[in-house]
């Protein structure tokens, strides 16, 4: 099953800036092949689940291996089955309709 999620990781116990950590994260996700669409709190992947999953898993790990102590992880996910979506099209169908 395809799914797409937006996740937001944060690390805690590391002190106030983390973005070597996002960094790190996103290395993760394009080592797995995904294109991750970074914002202002979080980025986008989408894929097959259980690979977008695992790497989810993996995004926690190599953390965890960086010296974070704890992490805290927000995940929005969205799957279909009338038809197929990409991250892309849902963004294409609001900014047609804004002109």
């Amino acid at each position: 099953m395809n799914v797409i999620i937006d996740l937001c990781v944060v690390p805690m116990g590391v002190g106030v800036s983390v973005s070597r950590y996002v960094a790190a994260c996103q290395t993760v996700m394009r080592d797995a092949g995904f294109t991750p669409h970074l914002h202002a709190y979080g980025t986008s992947i989408e894929g097959e689940w259980d690979q977008v999953f695992a790497t989810v898993r993996k995004c926690h790990q190599t953390l965890h291996e960086m010296g974070v102590p704890r992490i805290s992880s927000t995940i929005k996910l969205g799957t279909r089955t009338d038809r197929t979506q990409t991250i892309e099209s849902k963004i294409d169908s609001v900014e047609e309709l804004l002109g």
